[in-house]
């Protein structure tokens, strides 16, 4: 979560949304590690877990990656993690909770639904208390 939280922090710098993903490989090495680029990219779809899992798919050859698992910094939001099922990761672990937004404890709750043909593992409150300052500190700093 560390590595997830320091994309954060860069995506931050960069003035987007500070969150950050990092997908583990079985073995438990790191192969992708990324951070919002939605406004850069002008690309809505360009999530911190949608870059990390589009990278992870490259590397592999393949568009499922079972057995690796995703760390991110928030409740990933309805697309996220339809894509993140669509993915067949095994494990999702994040950080703060995403009222608002999220798509796995909130919102669509996308895991829950019948036709979610893969659910991983979820485990939320992952370094929640670090993710959320740095979510408060970027917005107050907008305001």
């Amino acid at each position: 979560m560390d590595t997830a939280l320091a994309e954060a922090r860069a995506a931050a710098k960069r003035g987007e949304v500070p969150v950050g993903a990092v997908l583990v490989s079985p073995e438990g090495k790191v192969i992708a590690a990324a951070g919002n680029r939605t406004r850069e990219l002008n690309d809505p779809t360009a999530h911190a877990e949608i870059l990390a899992i589009r990278e992870g798919c490259a590397q592999a050859g393949s568009e499922r990656l079972p057995d690796h698992d995703l760390y991110v910094t928030l409740e990933p939001c309805a697309m996220c993690a339809t894509a993140m099922s669509a993915a067949r990761i095994r494990r999702v672990y994040y950080g703060a909770a995403d009222p608002k937004s999220g798509g796995v404890a909130h919102g669509a709750r996308i895991f829950t639904h019948p036709q979610c043909h893969h659910i991983p593992e979820v485990y939320d409150d992952i370094g929640a208390d670090e993710a959320e300052q740095i979510l408060k500190d970027f917005f107050a700093s907008r305001r």
